[in-house]
């Protein structure tokens, strides 16, 4: 059926149209009659907590999930019924998909990998026609203002390159910029602030040229940068459609969240100046004698791109890897080169790759809070289940954990509740130093604003916080004191009122002397 759906207010045709869309799982009811309607030439963008149900919606668009009878989507006029799509249906409609991981191949050139989206040219005995399979990559990334050799390994280019070939590859086949849908899901994730501010100039350039595209993320700041248009979905419901100008961050966070967020306490307020764990000359990795003072009760964030050492000198400190230096805590030098010597010096580590190296997603919840403390849970030779379980009972209520019980599996739980778990596994043994490697990595706004108070509760209570984060919002929302890495030494360091990402930025990705 071929229908016009037209803006009552005089806006663009809609290029997707999707009405009454739900999807149930057993009991669970993931999506509840979802509508949503995109312009033409609109970047439109879908934002929600872990578990609104934003991943379901996409595999429902891809054919990947099947939805429940009733609703339709209709894509450039055409509908037909949402429980009918299929993979093959949707890329034939015109949907084309580029995901976080964009699946891109870094050893092969760009004629091949944009070549391998619709088979190479050839010709006798299927012998590739590399002249013309190169003249038509010239053609897609001119027509998408890629500006590299297309005869370079895709690994050489730039993140935000890469990702733009991956559209481009997506996209190729269309035989005009105003004909079908382009969802890209999460596709800043893995990219630096300059990369991405790269990706997104080139988004609002396309949509220009009357490209559609729906577009989800977790960071609210390029959601209003990027978007006409943002939908927010809680709880499997769509429960505001807002134009993006003139939102702010803090109204759509709230939106998102379903409630008002309290006011972060301000930076910079440690009144305690007495130096509390102490680097001196140490070095590891592309790190070369560093000297770093932290004081009790201080957040101190560490900026840098990577393999600027950040993430280095957390897993050093934590007993992982050559070192060189010294450490004292508490003025006293402390020799922790192995995981439980760090421990029972007091050290805490979160690393970035939760996955695998910090959670355990096949146990309960109440294993993975007492794996950083097992011993205590020891009853002449057993351990005491009934113990573990009333520990972790505790700890589900005073971190705010949601689980609807601690002998659910830890992989059950949403991202945001099972970095709470991991979290709340170091603060139960009152960590003196916690080393927090990308602390909201991939959650919400709120499951955010929940895990920033379980850190600045800890340092309340005497801790000292080393925080790497990619996100230099997050670090001038979180931290007392910023230092910035580059060149293996601290080349800039910013204090309490002054930190804002502006600032950041500029000593994060200038030149290194720039920042000294």
């Amino acid at each position: 059926m071929t229908l016009d759906h037209r803006d009552d207010q005089g806006g663009p045709p809609a290029a997707l149209v999707v009405t009454d869309i739900s999807k149930t799982y057993g009991p669970a009811r993931v999506l509840r009659d979802v509508s949503l309607r995109i312009g033409k030439g609109h970047v439109h963008s879908l934002v929600g907590g872990n578990g609104s149900g934003k991943s379901t919606l996409v595999k429902i668009l891809a054919g990947l999930v099947r939805a429940d009878p009733g609703g339709t989507v209709a894509i450039d006029g055409q509908e037909r019924p949402a429980s009918s799509l299929t993979p093959t249906i949707a890329k034939a409609s015109g949907v084309h998909f580029v995901h976080q991981d964009p699946g891109v191949f870094l050893d092969m050139t760009v004629i091949e990998n944009l070549s391998l989206g619709r088979g190479f040219e050839t010709g006798r005995a299927g012998r590739i026609r590399w002249r013309q399979a190169r003249a038509r990559s010239e053609e897609v990334l001119a027509r998408f203002d890629i500006h590299v050799d297309p005869d370079l390994p895709l690994g050489a280019l730039r993140p935000a390159e890469r990702t733009m070939v991956a559209i481009a590859r997506a996209l190729q086949d269309q035989e005009r910029a105003d004909h079908g849908i382009l969802v890209l899901d999460e596709p800043t994730a893995s990219l630096s602030a300059s990369e991405v501010t790269v990706l997104l100039g080139a988004l609002r350039r396309y949509a220009e040229r009357g490209q559609t595209t729906l577009f989800i993320s977790h960071r609210l700041d390029e959601v209003l940068t990027a978007s006409d248009t943002v939908s927010v979905l809680r709880d499997g419901c769509v429960v505001a459609t807002r134009p993006a100008i003139g939102l702010s961050p803090r109204e759509l966070a709230e939106l998102v969240v379903g409630r008002e967020l309290a006011e972060a306490p301000p930076t910079g307020s440690v009144t305690n100046r007495e130096a509390y764990l102490e680097l001196r000359g140490f070095s590891v990795g592309p790190l070369e004698g560093i000297d770093l003072v932290a004081h009790k009760g201080e957040i101190v964030g560490l900026a840098g791109l990577l393999g600027s050492g950040r993430s280095r000198l957390l897993h050093a400190l934590f007993g992982g890897g050559r070192r060189a230096g010294t450490v004292l805590l508490e003025g006293v030098p402390i020799d922790a080169r192995t995981e439980r010597a760090a421990m029972d010096a007091g050290f805490a580590l979160v690393p970035e790759d939760r996955g695998a190296d910090a959670a355990f997603g096949d146990l309960s919840v109440a294993n993975n809070l007492a794996a950083a403390d097992i011993g205590r849970f020891w009853r002449r030779g057993h351990l005491s289940a009934r113990a573990e379980r009333t520990a972790a009972e505790k700890a589900v209520r005073e971190f705010n954990i949601v689980c609807g019980s601690v002998d659910m599996k830890l992989s059950t739980l949403s991202g945001g509740n099972q970095q709470k778990v991991i979290l709340a596994r170091w603060l139960r043994r009152d960590p003196k130093v916690l080393l927090l490697d990308e602390p909201s990595q991939g959650v919400d706004v709120g499951a955010r604003a929940d895990i920033h108070g379980l850190i600045r509760g800890a340092v309340a209570s005497g801790a000292t916080a080393l925080v790497v984060s990619s996100d230099l919002e997050e670090l001038a929302l979180l931290c007392d004191r910023v230092l910035v890495l580059a060149g293996g030494r601290i080349v800039g360091e910013v204090h309490g009122p002054d930190i804002d990402t502006t600032l950041l930025t500029h000593l994060t990705y200038g030149p290194v002397e720039a920042a000294l």
